[in-house]
């Protein structure tokens, strides 16, 4: 145990830190209320020049004045709206009531409307700060489910990488041993008597496009791993099934799956999170892939693209792998249920919170003779003409 942790002057110095920290915010607080208070405070002095100078009667100002007290209510703290409130009050008995510049109000109406405008100046600022501090929560609230979202989805697609290691360390090996064979050809070709310069050429420019290929499998897996805030931009969903393609081709092959793409030609572009989209084919065909390892005859799994009704495109993931129970079929979107031994449960509920946040639609259907779909649709982005 580190004794110097426990001893006085550490003791004084946390104790010193403390409260220079709660000094700090309670000096910034006071000064957030003096400036609340200054702008409310200017507010009423123009407010009452003008209603001076065309001599609106007290009615009139007690709606102005009380108009004030609610904005600044609601940008500002119960503190300052009440002490403005009664600086309103001051100003309503000196410049408005009888007799003329003073606080003294000798007529019983008067006296009335001032006690009044008091009272519902104090209770509208009591229910506007009331209001905003449950908007303010409801918003840190929002927040927090947004990111509890975030990091649920980051664990998914962290734990889905994490099975198919072995298929992403085999698929980034393809390019990095056939850039070390083009690398030994060129050599090859270099080192003869009469040196081939076409032929190693061609192998260097081979060991580009190798390496060129191995450095995307790369960018791609480090960015499914990466946990980030969502950001949505213009993508090309055709784009996204072929990057997944690559990234689980080894793994299908493992399986003995073979994997068929159908995807239409000049889909519009969505505006999406692309990390997103990503997880949701990966959950998706990971899932087709997994079902059908253990199943006699075809083990396929397509990916179809087109653009359906009510400007959405529409992507299917089908399998032939063992189907869905029908009991099952309106459970397996929630979260933590599962058909896998082991399974987490979270991969279909986050993939239809994804595409349900982008404004879309993710449901399953039966597949002939065997095997399930799944299918997404999303809007199309639509284009305004310049």
């Amino acid at each position: 145990m580190n004794k110097a942790a426990g001893s006085p002057v550490a003791r004084k110095l946390a104790w010193t830190n403390l409260l220079a920290i709660t000094s700090f915010q309670n000096l910034r607080g006071f000064w957030r209320v003096a400036a609340q208070t200054l702008s409310g405070s200017l507010s009423l002095a123009f407010v009452t020049f003008v209603c001076l100078l065309f001599r609106f009667n007290l009615a009139t100002t007690v709606c102005l004045y009380l108009l004030i007290v609610v904005l600044l209510s609601i940008q500002g703290s119960f503190l300052s709206s009440a002490i403005v409130s009664l600086i309103a009050v001051g100003c309503l008995a000196y410049y408005f009531a009888p007799p003329d510049f003073s606080f003294r109000v000798s007529d019983t109406f008067e006296i009335v409307a001032i006690i009044v405008f008091f009272a519902t100046s104090a209770v509208i600022t009591q229910l506007v700060s009331k209001v905003r501090k449950s908007t303010e929560e409801a918003l840190s609230a929002e927040k927090a489910l947004r990111q509890t979202q975030v990091d649920l989805a980051h664990v998914n697609r962290v734990n889905t990488m994490g099975e198919l290691t072995a298929s992403l360390a085999h698929e980034v090996n393809q390019p990095i041993t056939a850039a070390i064979t083009n690398a030994n050809t060129c050599l090859r070709w270099l080192s003869g008597d009469s040196p081939n310069l076409e032929e190693a050429r061609a192998a260097a420019m081979r060991i580009v496009k190798d390496g060129a290929r191995a450095a995307d499998i790369v960018s791609r897996t480090r960015l499914l791993f990466k946990k980030s805030e969502p950001v949505r931009e213009l993508v090309q969903i055709n784009e996204v099934v072929r990057e997944m393609v690559v990234l689980l081709s080894s793994e299908a092959a493992r399986g003995n799956v073979s994997i068929r793409t159908q995807l239409g030609a000049n889909l519009p572009q969505l505006t999406a999170d692309r990390v997103q989209l990503q997880q949701v084919l990966m959950n998706l065909m990971a899932n087709g892939i997994d079902a059908m390892k253990n199943v006699d005859g075809t083990r396929e799994l397509t990916i179809r693209s087109e653009r359906s009704e009510n400007d959405q495109v529409l992507v299917s993931v089908s399998d032939t792998g063992v189907g869905l129970p029908p009991q099952t079929a309106d459970q397996i979107f929630n979260a933590f249920f599962t058909t896998k031994p082991h399974g987490t449960g979270m991969g279909l509920s986050i993939s239809r919170s994804i595409v349900e946040s982008h404004g879309g639609r993710l449901w399953t259907t039966g597949n002939s003779p065997r095997g399930a779909n799944f299918h997404f649709s999303l809007p199309v982005r639509v284009e305004t003409a310049e």
